[in-house]
Order: C-alpha cells, then sequence, then structure tokens
C-alpha cells in the first residue's frame, strides 16, 4: 500500500490524542522513515515539501517543558502556505526573488518553525547551505541546542546522515555536501560563506541593524536563496523600513491567530463582570476590547487573555508592540510618540481609498500653464478623496512642504478651508520645477486655493508661482534685514518659534478631528513621530515628516481663507498684490478634463 505524507501526519495525530505516548510515538516515527526510504514518490512529496517531514518525525518541547510531536499550528500553516507560493511564483518566473517578513508577537512559534524547516532540508538535500542569525549569543546558542541539535537527535536513525559537529554552532552532513550553522548577527558576520537559505531571527533587535549585516553577507546569498526576516517589532528602525518599502513579502500575523492565547474563566461571575466592563467602561483598553469582540469576533476567552496581559504591563503601551492587532500598531515607540497612536489607528481601520489617483498634465510655453488636464494613474503621486466645489462655495487652501534638510520628499495637501477636511494630497520626490507645476494644477482644479509653501530650503516654488501667475499664495509677515520695515511676503517659515506652534495645532487636529484626514500615508507618517531626549518632535532616524509638516502647514493658513456666500465673477488676475488677496473667478479660463 502506498502512503501519502498527509495520510500518514493524520495518522500520527490521531495515534498521539488516543494514546499521548512519546514511547509508542517513537516507535510511529521510525516506521515512517522506513516507509519513506522505501517509497520514492513519498520521499518525492516530502522533498518538495520538507514542512511534511516535520510534522512526520519531528519533536518539540512546549512551553511547558514536554515533550510532543511537532505539529504546525494555524499560524505555521498560513505562514508555509505563503512560503510555498513565492517559492512556486520564482520557479514560474512571477516574482525574481524570494525575501519574506514575518512580523508577528511574542512566542507564536516561528523561529522554531524555520530552524526545523532548514534542518529537514539540510537532511533532504545535497548541497544545501542553511544560516541563522539570532539578535544575541544567548540566543543563538538556544537556536542550535533547542532548536536543532536536539529535535535532530531525537531523529529516526535512517533519516540522519553522517553527521560532524564543530565549536561554530553548526551541523554539517559531509557526504551529501549539506549544513545549517546559527550566528549571532554583527556586521563582520557571513564573509566567505554561500548561502541559499537565510533566516534572521528577531532581526528587529539586531545591535548593528539590518543593513550592514547585509552588506557583509555581501554576495553570499545564491540567486535562488530564500530570505526570511522575522521579529517583533521593536520601533522605527531598519526592519520598519523593510516593511514599509514593498520590496519584500509582508507576512502579519495577529495574536489571536494562535489558539493558545486564551484563558477560561475560573468561574461564571468573574466572566459576567468582565463582560460587563467591556460593555460600559471607558478608556483606550475597553475600546480596544470592544473592537475586538465586534470587528475580530473574538471570544470572551480571548478576550480575557489579552486583558490579563494588558493588566501586567507596567508599561501598558507595551501589549501594541508585544501582542499587536495591525501592523502600524506593532512599530509604535511606547511611550515616545507625539500623535495619539489609539486614534490613529482606529482612523486606519476605516478609510475608503481615494476616488481617484493620477497627476496633471498641460501646456507650457515657457510663461504660463495652459491647457490642464488629469491622467488617471494607479501609480501617481496625487490622490483625490473629494472633488471640488462640493459643496458649490467651499474654499480650499493647500499647505506644502519641500524636499529640504533631511527630507526626500515634496508634499502637498489640500484642505476644505472650513472644516480642515483633507481632500487631496500629493507626495513624490520631484524636482523643484515639476513640483511648483503640479502644485498650481492641483491649486487651479481646486478653485484657486490658497497655497502656502514652506519657504526654508528652497525658494523657487514660491517665486515660480508668482511667475507664472498663481492668483493666490499665503503671506506673511517678515522685518526687512537692512530698512527693519516689516513687510509682507510669500510662504511658511519654519523657525523655532512657529514650528512646534503649528504642530501643536496639529497634535490638537489629530486628537479631536483625526476623521478629517483621509490619507493613509499621512496617517502612518504620524504615527513615526517621537519626541526626541531633548523634547523636539522629529521623525525617527531614517524616517520622515514631510506629511506632517505640509499638513501643518495647511491648517495654519487656513486662518487666511477668505469666504463668501455666493459666487463672485470678476476678470481672472495676471498679477497677484500681496497685500491683498484677490477673489478670482472660479471658471480657470482652461478647462480641466480627464484624459
Amino acid at each position: 500500500m502506498k502512503y501519502t505524507a498527509d495520510f500518514l501526519i493524520d495518522k500520527r495525530k490521531e495515534k498521539w490524542n488516543e494514546l499521548n505516548s512519546i514511547e509508542y510515538d517513537k516507535q510511529f516515527r521510525s516506521a515512517v522513515a522506513d516507509e519513506i526510504l522505501r517509497d520514492p514518490e513519498l520521499l518525492a512529496e516530502i522533498k518538495r515539501y520538507p514542512e511534511k517531514l516535520i510534522e512526520l518525525v519531528f519533536i518539540v518541547v512546549d512551553k511547558n517543558q514536554k515533550t510532543m510531536p511537532f505539529f504546525l499550528n494555524d499560524v505555521q500553516h498560513e505562514f508555509m502556505d505563503t512560503l510555498n507560493k513565492a517559492i512556486q511564483d520564482f520557479k514560474e518566473g512571477a516574482i525574481t526573488d524570494i525575501s519574506l517578513l514575518v512580523l508577528k508577537g511574542r512566542q507564536q512559534g516561528f523561529t522554531t518553525l524555520v530552524t526545523a524547516y532548514q534542518l529537514a532540508c539540510s537532511i533532504l538535500n545535497k548541497n544545501f547551505q542553511g544560516y541563522t542569525l539570532a539578535d544575541k549569543s544567548d540566543n543563538s546558542e538556544a537556536i542550535f541546542q533547542n532548536k536543532a541539535k536536539f529535535p535532530y537527535s531525537q531523529l529516526p536513525e535512517a533519516l540522519k546522515p553522517t553527521e560532524k559537529y564543530n565549536n561554530r554552532k553548526q551541523l554539517l552532513f559531509e557526504k551529501i555536501n549539506s549544513s545549517w550553522a546559527v550566528d549571532t548577527a554583527t556586521k563582520d558576520v557571513g564573509r566567505s560563506r554561500t548561502v541559499n537559505f537565510f533566516h534572521g531571527s528577531e532581526c528587529a533587535f539586531w545591535k548593528d541593524g539590518i543593513s550592514p549585516i547585509q552588506g557583509a553577507l555581501g554576495e553570499a546569498f545564491t540567486k535562488n536563496c530564500i530570505k526570511i526576516y522575522e521579529s517583533t517589532a521593536n520601533g522605527y528602525n531598519d526592519y520598519q523600513r523593510m516593511w514599509d518599502s514593498g520590496v519584500h513579502i509582508n507576512c502579519f500575523y495577529e495574536w489571536w491567530k494562535t489558539k493558545e492565547y486564551n484563558i477560561a474563566f475560573r468561574n461564571d461571575d468573574i466572566k459576567t463582570t468582565f463582560l460587563h466592563s467591556i460593555e460600559t467602561k471607558k478608556g483606550w483598553i475597553f475600546d480596544r476590547l470592544r473592537w475586538l469582540r465586534d470587528e475580530k469576533n473574538l471570544t470572551p476567552e480571548q478576550l480575557y487573555w489579552y486583558w490579563n496581559k494588558y493588566d501586567k504591563y507596567l508599561d501598558k503601551d507595551l501589549i501594541k508592540q508585544e501582542y499587536p492587532c495591525t501592523p502600524h500598531e506593532a512599530f509604535l515607540l511606547s511611550g515616545k510618540n507625539v500623535f495619539d497612536t489609539a486614534i490613529i489607528l482606529e482612523r486606519l481601520s476605516r478609510l475608503k481609498k481615494p476616488i481617484k489617483t493620477g497627476y496633471f498634465i498641460y501646456d507650457y510655453d515657457g510663461l504660463r500653464i495652459t491647457n490642464i488636464r488629469w491622467v488617471n494613474d494607479k501609480d501617481g503621486y496625487i490622490k483625490i478623496y473629494a472633488k471640488p466645489n462640493q459643496p458649490e462655495f467651499t474654499e480650499y487652501c493647500i499647505g506644502g512642504d519641500t524636499a529640504g534638510e533631511g527630507s526626500d520628499f515634496f508634499t502637498g495637501h489640500v484642505l476644505d478651508a472650513r472644516s480642515g477636511r483633507q481632500v487631496a494630497v500629493l507626495k513624490h520626490q520631484f524636482n523643484a520645477d515639476q513640483y511648483t507645476r503640479q502644485m498650481y494644477c492641483l491649486g487651479r482644479y481646486y478653485k484657486d486655493a490658497l497655497i502656502g509653501i514652506e519657504a526654508n530650503f528652497d525658494s523657487y516654488p514660491i517665486m515660480e508661482l508668482q511667475r507664472l501667475g498663481y492668483p493666490k499664495q499665503y503671506t506673511r509677515e517678515a522685518q526687512d534685514t537692512y530698512t527693519g520695515k516689516t513687510e509682507k511676503r510669500f510662504g511658511f517659515k519654519t523657525t523655532s518659534l512657529t514650528r512646534p506652534t503649528i504642530i501643536s495645532r496639529l497634535i490638537e487636529i489629530v486628537r479631536e478631528h483625526c476623521d478629517t484626514i483621509n490619507d493613509q500615508d499621512t496617517l502612518e507618517e504620524l504615527l513615526t513621530i517621537v519626541r526626541n531626549e531633548k523634547g523636539r518632535i522629529e521623525a525617527p532616524e531614517g524616517g520622515h515628516d514631510d506629511m506632517m509638516m505640509g499638513l501643518a502647514i495647511a491648517h495654519h493658513i487656513r486662518d487666511q481663507v477668505v469666504f463668501i456666500n455666493e459666487p463672485i465673477i470678476v476678470n481672472p488676475q495676471t498679477h497677484f498684490n500681496i497685500e491683498k488677496h484677490y477673489q478670482t473667478a472660479y471658471d480657470y479660463g482652461e478647462d480641466i478634463t480627464i484624459v
């Protein structure tokens, strides 16, 4: 009789549930090993899916220090489905690199799984070279001893290749030229290696960061190398930037996908009291419990487990990092975030997609921009959340931040000036002239919106808007350094006084009116903004504050918008008098159409 791997796995589970005997399981594993070596089709199936070998013959020590069969849990099965799909896509040419990022809560079994998977591969395949890096030496030693060497020692003898241990925490199988090694992540590791399966364990906590270690590995990775970076989050660092890059396959696993994360109630009175508190009490944790109950359909026992974890933390915000409910939440820097993270996360969960994405094209003769048209493009850098003239007499303003010191992006935020509702967003790595022309078009599209652009690092956009005849720019009062006279000038000037002022206003807006912010990129950036050791509000190292500053400027300049109750038809202005704010005609002179 021929057996499939799945049949034998089910049989092993059946016998374990029936007998709960590790001695019987040892006999079963020995018989399975003989069957694998006897049946070439079974062996071929297991070589294709090494995780099946894990469930057939591997053992594991659980959290209660009990030795038992290694059966994959739901989260581990979900991850293996993702990995197998990535391998197949690579073989078919759909992707050019197999690189997975695993973002998770604590103790969901990924290091154990990936180590066992590499061990299975090294046993089943010639010329396999697996390599694991841990965050510190104690953990690399524990991985070697507990998750590799011990499980290997318990394998049926028939499946063990001739091995040699050495003092480098390595399993080496000489006859098949196969090996697996574990080391501690430092900037000098991995040189002169060949690696076709790489596992970075808790890589968000690597002392030297991820980038230097990737550089040290150099050409070690083969073209078909499988790379798995798994970690709980550790704030805004290399791992977070890898997650946001879009280059890797992102795998996030909520804590509740681990079935063990639940607590039974000791009696019905405790259960009733707990459920009543969820229904009636106020505060972030109870909002969260209600959200988990209503939106995620968690059981009372799961909610009770989460509550107990939360209750034991001195720093209550740690629950978000250690047992995150969303990827955004995982990366929060506990106790340092400037903007209200709970409110932002709630807003992120309810966002709607923009009604259109794209950019403007136009005719330009060197003097004026005419014939402005909109181009729909899913990869465009302008997102429209509400069209102009909704309602008819709405006035708009646009705050812009230029790519200055420590910044890579030009940004623009269009607001309904009366309500503060964000109706459009621009974000791109422009040249200054390209940015200016898109802002010109965006402003004309939104009924000649008042434009206020940051004036610290690049005055070109402000001067160019004036040259192009844009009718409404934000003005500020400034003292002439030569005459001492107070003059009006275009643009917003960021200073040690104005910066904290406009950010403080934005903090209040996020807290009280976060529902006015419609853009995902904006909200995600606000989640990263922290207060440093000196109290300055800023992006973390390697991060950006372009979207924050653009939005803060937009809200600041709202006070300079002139509101009207009925349309006023006047001749289009070709020049803008900085002493006044002219109300211009709202027929742009040129139609803006969609191409």
